[in-house]
C-alpha cells in the first residue's frame, strides 16, 4: 500500500495512523530521533506532534528552537507532497522563517490546512504563466495548554519536472 493511500485512510484511524507513522519514520531517517508523528490527517488538514523529550530540548530543557522549525517544515511539506502528484511537481524548500512566542515545556502540536481553491490560486495558475512559484504556509504550534509556541513560514518553491534542468539521475 502507498503513502497516498494510506493518507486517504487514515484520518484520525489509530491503525492507518500508526502504520503511516511508521513508513515516515523509515522514509525521513532525519526526523526519528526527534520523534514526530502524524496524529490527524486527511485531503486538506494535517496535524503533527513532537514529543518533550530529551534528545528535543535545548541548554534551558525547553524544546528546541531547530525541532520547532524542523516539526513546521515536515508539517507542511508533508502535507504539500500528499496533495501534489510527486511525478508532476518537484517541492523544494526555499526558505525558512521562524518566530518564537513562548517557551515549549510540554509536547506541542502544529497544524496546517490547504484546499483545492488554494492549491488553484498558489500553484496551479501561477505555473501557467512561470516556471515555478514560491507559495508561504503558515504553520503556528502550540502546547497542550494551548500556549502559542512558535509560528513558522515555511516558503516551498513548486515546480513542475518538465522545467527541472537538475534532474535526479
Amino acid at each position: 500500500m502507498n503513502i497516498k493511500k494510506i493518507v486517504q485512510k487514515a484520518g484520525d484511524s489509530a491503525f492507518y495512523l500508526w502504520l503511516l507513522n511508521q513508513g515516515l519514520s523509515r522514509m525521513i531517517p532525519f526526523n526519528k530521533p526527534h520523534g514526530f508523528k502524524v496524529v490527524h490527517i486527511d485531503e486538506n488538514s494535517i496535524k503533527t506532534e513532537l514529543p518533550f523529550k530529551k534528545r528535543n530540548f535545548n541548554h534551558i530543557k525547553g524544546i528546541h528552537a531547530c525541532a520547532l522549525a524542523t516539526l513546521s517544515e515536515f508539517t507542511t511539506g508533508f502535507l504539500m507532497v500528499s496533495r501534489l502528484d510527486p511525478s508532476k511537481y518537484r517541492i523544494i524548500l526555499k526558505t525558512l522563517e521562524m518566530d518564537y512566542h513562548y517557551q515549549g515545556k510540554m509536547k506541542v502540536q502544529a497544524s496546517f490546512q490547504i484546499g483545492e481553491k488554494w492549491l488553484e490560486k498558489n500553484v496551479y495558475e501561477p505555473l501557467q504563466s512561470s516556471e515555478s512559484t514560491v507559495v508561504v504556509c503558515e504553520v503556528k504550534v502550540f502546547d497542550l495548554e494551548n500556549n502559542h509556541i512558535s509560528t513558522g513560514r515555511v516558503h516551498w518553491q513548486v515546480k513542475s519536472w518538465d522545467k527541472v534542468k537538475t534532474k535526479i539521475k
